[in-house]
């Protein structure tokens, strides 16, 4: 009788790995003792003073990490980002990992941790998968303390004449939390302050959040921090930051979550993991800080953008590489047998039980994603993230289909081997960069409308028919024309796991149309944020939170944490 294998939990790979100092981390990417700042003998930031020291010039050549539509559990774009990097270190490649940071809200919710799994992992796993440096919690306290200041201007006489009907910035918290979508504040009496409608947004839709990773340095955080619209006056004029006067209190409650975090995989590979902001409900990319000191410091940046490349890969090239001036070298495209196998029809609870029929049809999804980043005219590469429940039936039939269309595929097995099992993929990618043209240009002119940029999205990613625009989001249209913002890119707000703002139309859906209910400026960021269909910017908690197997031991270890 074959003896099945049993595999270590990620918790207990992490546990079990022998991590250096993270002095030494940094020695390996020239950087001394001197140009860190310690967060105990595994973390550090990278201090100002050495990232305005760093040349200016031969940067190193960026991978973009993305990947198909997913299934609820993630695909394991993380893990095969963090392999790779290990691959290429492997391979002799000066390498640096630059990674988003998780949030409380997936970690204790439904899709687990952000650090990578098995033995493709960055570490310390417990600190990065719960509060880390504190950044997420320094952009939740600067967030919050603008609510505060917006409602404390408000009850002392509103000199600026906001009307409390019309404050879009809303609260945040970085958990799950559907109970606090829409609130109601300043209840008591006088002394209690001005009774108004609010909400509480997830921190990482937060545009603090995406502030802090758009901006290049601390003079530009301030400006763009003061740029931020929270409202709108009795005249219908905008209120922002700067009317309040408060940008320089904001900036310096975030003075040390701007520096980039490091740290390392469970291979000694040098990680940057700093920043992270949804893709389905804001830009998805890791700091722009991080990912222009990695390539700085590396010949090669191994990054990822969150979901898919209808999603994040989107807003990495047009709204990240636009703003940072950022060109990448090769984009690598994650697919996993069974989230095609999910959008060619399979119910989650089969997705183990072998299907090539269904994995044939949900292929077309895979051909979408393939044709978009054909779009961009970039090199790539797919990688096959294998699962253990793979059959050698399925693995041939998706390899095969990538050779007989001109696709450069590598089956990549980082989660069991780390980076030993992505070496055929790091070295597919150095060829698809020696290789392949690179002629990089975006989807969409910033001169365009924005409906005009919203169609392109919809039409040339989403490979959807067009957009409709409720009645409330065709009259910020206008106002957004009108304010001076048509120039903005736009940041699209949509379901993950549909090429369609439809969740359950899966696979390639085609003579769909986008409905975009409203648009929200966000000028400190530098776009506009157009919400579709039912995506919500505080999501909820599951039916069995994970957060329900997690615990401690006596002697302080995490338990339950994956």
């Amino acid at each position: 009788m074959e003896t099945k294998p049993v595999y270590k939990s990620d918790i207990q790979i992490a546990q079990e790995a022998v991590m250096e100092p993270i002095s030494v981390i940094a020695a390996k990417i020239g950087l001394g003792p001197d140009d860190i700042e310690l967060y105990g003998k595994y973390k550090a930031k990278i201090s100002y003073e050495a990232i305005n020291n760093l040349p200016q010039t031969d940067e190193g050549k960026i991978i973009l990490v993305t990947s198909i539509n997913p299934t609820p559990a993630g695909e394991g774009k993380s893990t095969v980002t963090v392999g790779l990097g290990d691959a290429l270190s492997q391979l002799g490649k000066k390498t640096i990992i630059a990674m988003r940071e998780p949030s409380l809200g997936p970690t204790m919710g439904i899709k687990g941790g952000a650090a990578g799994g098995g033995y493709s992992q960055i570490l310390p796993m417990e600190d990065i998968n719960l509060h880390f440096t504190g950044d997420i919690h320094a952009i939740t306290a600067a967030n919050n303390a603008l609510s505060a200041l917006i409602d404390n201007h408000i009850h002392q006489g509103n000199e600026l004449k906001i009307d409390p009907r019309r404050i879009i910035w809303k609260r945040v918290l970085d958990i799950n939390d559907r109970a606090l979508r829409k609130v109601v504040i300043g209840l008591g009496g006088p002394v209690q302050g001005v009774p108004r409608e609010d909400g509480f947004d997830i921190t990482v839709a937060s545009e603090i959040m995406a502030v802090l990773c758009l901006a290049v340095d601390l003079k530009d955080l301030k400006k763009r921090i003061s740029s931020i619209v929270v409202a709108y006056n009795v005249d219908k004029e905008p209120v922002t930051v700067g009317d309040l006067g408060v940008e320089g209190a904001l900036t310096l409650l975030l003075k040390d979550a701007l520096k980039p975090n490091l740290v390392q995989t469970v291979e000694h590979t040098p990680a940057l993991v700093h920043g992270g902001p949804f893709a389905n409900i804001a830009h998805g990319c890791n700091s722009v800080m991080a990912t222009k000191t990695a390539a700085k410091l590396a010949d090669f940046v191994v990054t990822e953008s969150g979901f898919g490349a209808d999603l994040g890969a989107e807003k990495f090239l047009h709204i990240k590489s636009r703003a940072a001036g950022l060109k990448p070298s090769a984009v690598v495209i994650v697919a996993t047998i069974r989230a095609l196998k999910m959008h060619g029809g399979v119910i989650k609870t089969e997705l183990m039980t072998e299907n090539v029929q269904a994995l044939e049809k949900g292929l077309d999804n895979l051909k979408k994603h393939i044709e978009t980043i054909k779009q961009f005219e970039l090199p790539f590469v797919v990688a096959v993230n294998r699962f253990v429940t793979d059959t050698k039936e399925e693995v041939s039939l998706l390899l095969k289909w990538c050779e007989e269309n001109g696709v450069s595929a590598s089956l990549t097995e980082v989660w069991e081997h780390g980076g030993k099992g992505g070496l055929d993929l790091g070295e597919k990618v150095i060829q698809a960069i020696q290789n392949q043209e690179n002629n990089f240009h975006s989807l969409y002119d910033v001169s365009d409308s924005l409906e005009e940029k919203i169609t392109a999205i919809v039409q040339k990613v989403y490979g959807g028919k067009g957009v409709e625009f409720s009645t409330k989001a065709f009259r910020q249209l206008k106002e957004a024309e009108k304010n001076g913002w048509g120039h903005l890119p736009v940041c699209m707000a949509k379901t993950q796991y549909s090429l369609s703002d439809d969740p359950n139309k899966l696979g390639r859906p085609s003579e769909f149309t986008i409905h975009v209910r409203e648009l929200i400026p966000k000028l400190g960021a530098g776009f506009v944020v157009a919400l579709t269909g039912d995506v919500m910017t505080m999501p909820g908690l599951p039916k069995k939170p994970a957060a329900n197997g997690m615990d401690v031991d006596d002697e302080g270890r995490a338990v339950g944490l994956f």
